[in-house]
Order: structure tokens, then sequence, then C-alpha cells
């Protein structure tokens, strides 16, 4: 996202726990501060982007966090998914800084980054949503207002909570397939071309082939969002059902010590119940 804004030419200044995952940024332009609150103090817009719940306390909060860089017309667009509960609590604080926020959860993989078609959903005060809309329209072309703060994280892991049902329904058929006499890769390849292929389905479909040698979205991340959906269930009297099925073979992949593999590793997990090898 930061090479996407540079490109832009926008001038971005930003901060990571371990600089060296950003020197090739600071060799194409990149300012480099020593803190989340040194960020803040140098720019306009600040994006934030972390694992969990924790990790967005972690960097907001303290001496040289977030919250003590901000001021009277910044904003805070954190892109992380977590708690919408949690999102609107940190906005109160911010709007204490005299800041506004927005949540800007995103939704694509690295492909579609890199070619610039990842959608961007915000949440937040109307008025915050057409002062950044531009600079989100430079990160993806696609960028969707969906009401107050946390609602765009709702809508997130709406939509996320589909990744790992439709892996798991994908990798059935392929098994299915397969154990009829139907080579792995004959039916990974008609099932990429089908009615059932999703965007998701078509760019993750071939891991059961050959995972990624680094996880796109691994098993740990992945079952934090679904989580997240099965809270958000239940507070909300929403059954899902097959969010919790999927739910349970991450489980499975963390008991047999894939969770950091690419989520896609169910695939592992259905092919050993049912005796096939990978």
């Amino acid at each position: 996202m930061v090479n996407r804004l540079l490109s832009k030419n926008h001038a971005v200044t930003g901060y990571n726990r371990t600089r060296a995952k950003a020197q090739w940024l600071i060799e194409k332009g990149m300012h480099w501060a020593d803190s989340p609150r040194a960020v803040c103090e140098a720019a306009d817009m600040v994006f934030s982007m972390v694992t969990n719940t924790a990790a967005v306390t972690a960097i907001n909060e303290g001496p040289d966090g977030i919250l003590a860089g901000l001021g009277k017309g910044k904003v805070l667009i954190d892109m992380s998914t977590i708690d919408p509960e949690a999102s609107r609590a940190l906005a109160a604080k911010v709007r204490e800084q005299g800041a506004e926020m927005v949540d800007a959860p995103v939704s694509g993989s690295v492909i579609t980054l890199q070619e610039g078609k990842l959608s961007v959903m915000v949440g937040g005060r109307r008025e915050t949503f057409d002062q950044v809309r531009s600079v989100l329209e430079d990160i993806g072309p696609k960028v969707t207002y969906v009401g107050n703060n946390g609602l765009a994280l709702s809508m997130k892991i709406a939509t996320n909570l589909s990744l790992a049902v439709q892996m798991l329904a994908f990798c059935e058929g392929v098994l299915l397939a397969e154990k009829s006499g139907i080579a792995r890769a004959t039916a990974v390849d008609v099932l990429t071309h089908s009615a059932v292929a999703s965007p998701m389905v078509q760019y993750r479909g071939p891991f059961v082939l050959r995972m990624p040698e680094e996880a796109w979205f691994d098993v740990n991340m992945m079952q934090k969002d679904m989580l997240l959906a099965l809270e958000m269930g239940r507070k909300l009297d929403v059954p899902l059902p097959t969010t919790a099925v999927a739910n349970e073979f991450l489980t499975a992949a963390r008991g047999m010590g894939l969770e950091k593999q690419d989520f896609a590793v169910v695939f592992d997990v259905l092919a050993r119940m049912s005796g096939v090898s990978k």
C-alpha cells in the first residue's frame, strides 16, 4: 500500500517495528520515523494496519503512540481487522485529541493489491470519508462508504467468513474428484474455471497443488477473523453454521502444526481425514 501511495506521488512517512522490512520502501522514497507518534506528527493522514486488537492498542497508547501525535485536522485511517466495538472506542479517543478516525479494512490479496484491484470499506463520519476518499482510491479503485465507525469492520468480517467457507468447500470438491479417479491438477483446473470460481478460489485454489513459500493469509489470521464473526453472530442472534465448521478445520490445522501456513492448508487437514496423501 505504501508503494502504491509513493507511485501516486504522495509524500509518505512510515514506521514498522522491524525497520529492515521497510528498507525497500525507504529506498523508494518513504521517509522513516522512529515511532508511531513521529509518523503522526509528520502527516495529515495516518494509516495503521496491524494484526489484532491488542496490536492496535499497542501502537496507539503510550508516549510514543499514535494518540500522542494526533491533533486537530489530522485523520487516522485504521485498516486493521479488529473487533468493531474496540474500533469505535478508539475513534472516541481519537476525537478527544481533536482528530478524526475511520475504519477502512480492505478486501483482496497480494495479487489484487499489486494489480490495483483492492477494495476498501470505510466506516466513520461521512465528511471524514469525503476527505480521505481520493487517497484511498490511490490504493484501490473500489472504495465504499458503509456507515458509522465500526461498520466497515462488520462488513469486512461478514466478507472474510466466506473465505474459509469457500476454501473448505473447494477442497471437498477437489478431494471428491480425486478419490473418484480424476487427477488433482485436473480437478483444480476445472473448478477454478467453473461457476464456483470466485476471485478467491481462482487465486487460492492452485495452492492445494503447491503452497506458497510465504503465507498470504495464515491459519492464525484467518481464525482470528472467524472468531470475530462467530462472536458477532452470537451477539446479533445470527447462526453461522458453515463458519463454525470451517473454524473447526482451522483449529485442526493448528493442532497439526500448520498455523503458519496459508489457510488453504485446510486441504491437508481434509486430505488426511480422507486417507489421501498430499
